[in-house]
């Protein structure tokens, strides 16, 4: 249901002035067909976009932020936006950000009571093994001071098992789906009042609100003391299974720190669930188990800055000195390939500036691209960027360039198709996305909320004030299945909905290059200081941040 028909239905209770106020803002956003028709034609007869995902995928792997594969895919990045024509193209520095940290080898097995191949994934950051060691299992749930004397002097030469053995409940349902029309009706409706923090407000009582830094660094600390003690007592190896997944299904993120201040973690795997759980259960039965892992980790600290891919198709007209910003996290996590987590967003981004460019449309506007590095530790390549081009967050000292950027176009939810746009609680907006979805409403894409999206790099340009937006997706399997797991991977891609997704996106960013007038910011937000402690938090391999 269009804006305009929503003030027809209700003219009783607004002015003539205000309804004529809305006619006219709906009539100043013009739609040109004729440019759409070019985009069109370019990204759907003649699209790249797979060919990007296989080369991010296949050849280059996983992205773990300011690993050797990370740096070589960004090379092959900037390459690659070279030849689509753009100019300006280069690695832009940030950091530090800490180690480097690669996987070389991995081999486990079962040698007691049976043999049997074991499938799992080192957690990044954590150390090897130095060849192949043996030893027993042991459940060992340590989280306080008291546990540590509970296990102490238990732990020599025994591998770490912390959780016991996780029902699998048996999947009824798809794993996949996409938005049904009452899906999308129900995501725009606006949030209760006081729910959410709709316009970028504290949180709700008993949010995060109550999350001390006081307690995030005693729980640093503690962790700290665990490890090490887990260290001093000899332990050889510690067993993780994620609390989701199933079917062969691992979601490993990081099991030390990439702090070069603090110690590397001891060796970490976590394990197909089915495979844990038979371990658990011999252990429950009190059956003698005996594991053999080998295990090899590079781990490089020569290097700690980090880095962005940055590129421009330079505007020619009169507003050629501002700005539109489109970007995708680069960097994933280790288990897959990045495919979903976000090879998808990076090639969308990348085939959206590559149709505008073979499209020959005109730009007002300056277009740039960024594909971020450090999504995953806390949106840290886009909060860099964003902090030395266009303010600090923490004071709010802006630079004269912040504005001069109309808007960004943020891509981060997977492989599923584009089905609206979230507001960021700025409702300036939803007549100009009405009208620019308006073409694109028999690719399914229509719906605009004024409800937030978190967990992506557009949260980092909202919090300087510049009009910052992630679209709304089909959930597909990204959160049962590909999220931070083994399964993302090439083979999870739709090719179909990263070719609808780069189409829109094309024309948004297109739109908002030749739009007469910027984007309509909401008011400035309040200074964010940091909190105190530490940059770097372990996990035991469940997700973590990032999307």
């Amino acid at each position: 249901m269009s804006h305009l028909f929503f003030i027809h239905k209700r003219k009783l209770l607004v002015t003539p002035a205000l309804l004529l106020s809305g006619v006219l803002i709906m009539a100043q956003e013009k739609t040109d067909l004729s440019a759409i028709n070019r985009i069109k034609a370019e990204s759907l007869s003649d699209s790249k976009v797979m060919e990007t995902m296989f080369y991010l995928t296949d050849v280059y792997g996983p992205r773990l932020t300011n690993s050797p594969n990370h740096y070589a895919a960004g090379e092959w990045a900037v390459k690659r936006l070279e030849e689509f024509g753009l100019v300006n193209v280069h690695m832009e520095k940030w950091g530090p950000f800490g180690r480097a940290w690669s996987n070389k080898y991995f081999e486990a097995h079962m040698v007691e009571p049976r043999f049997s191949s074991l499938v799992g994934i080192p957690l990044a950051w954590t150390g090897g093994t130095g060849g192949s060691i043996t030893g027993e299992p042991i459940m060992a749930t340590i989280r306080t001071e008291a546990d540590m004397d509970k296990f102490k002097g238990k732990l020599k030469g025994k591998i770490i098992m912390s959780s016991a053995v996780r029902e699998l409940p048996f999947p009824t349902t798809a794993e996949a789906r996409r938005y049904t029309d009452s899906d999308l009706a129900a995501e725009a409706t606006a949030p209760e009042p006081g729910a959410t923090p709709r316009f970028g407000g504290p949180p709700a009582a008993g949010g995060r609100a109550n999350f001390t830094p006081q307690s995030r660094e005693e729980r640093m600390r503690l962790q700290d003391k665990i490890t090490q003690f887990m260290k001093d007592e000899g332990a050889l190896l510690i067993l993780s299974e994620s609390p989701i997944g199933d079917g062969g299904t691992i979601f490993a993120a990081s099991g030390g720190s990439y702090d070069p201040k603090k110690p590397v973690g001891l060796p970490a795997v976590a394990l197909m669930p089915e495979q844990y759980n038979r371990i658990a259960r011999l252990l429950e039965h009190n059956i003698p188990v005996k594991l053999e892992f080998n295990i090899e980790n590079d781990i490089d600290e020569s290097h700690p800055d980090c880095f962005n891919v940055v590129g421009e198709l330079p505007g020619t007209g009169k507003h050629k000195d501002e700005l539109v910003m489109l970007g995708a996290h680069f960097d994933s996590w280790h288990g897959g390939t990045g495919a979903t987590d976000n090879g998808a967003g990076s090639a969308v981004m990348m085939e959206a500036v590559r149709v505008l460019k073979a499209a020959n449309l005109p730009l007002d506007r300056t277009v740039r691209i960024a594909l971020w590095g450090g999504e995953e530790e806390g949106l840290l390549g886009s909060r860099a960027y964003v902090t030395e081009h266009f303010g600090d967050r923490a004071t709010m000292k802006l630079t004269a360039e912040q504005a001069k950027v109309s808007g960004y176009f943020n891509f981060d939810n997977g492989t599923g198709k584009i089905r609206g746009v979230y507001l960021q609680g700025n409702d300036m907006m939803r007549p100009i996305f009405e009208s620019w979805f308006e073409p694109f409403k028999d690719m399914g894409a229509s719906t605009i909320t004024i409800r937030n999206t978190g967990g992506t790099d557009h949260l980092s340009f909202d919090a300087v004030g510049i009009p910052g937006f992630q679209f709304i997706q089909d959930p597909m399997d990204y959160e049962t299945r590909t999220h931070h797991s083994n399964m993302d991977v090439y083979d999870r891609i739709q090719a179909g909905d990263l070719m609808q997704a780069s189409t829109i996106i094309a024309d948004f960013v297109y739109n908002t290059a030749n739009r007469p007038e910027m984007l309509p910011r909401k008011p400035l937000p309040k200074p964010m200081p940091e909190r105190p402690g530490p940059a770097a938090q372990p996990s035991t391999g469940a997700p973590t941040a990032g999307r």
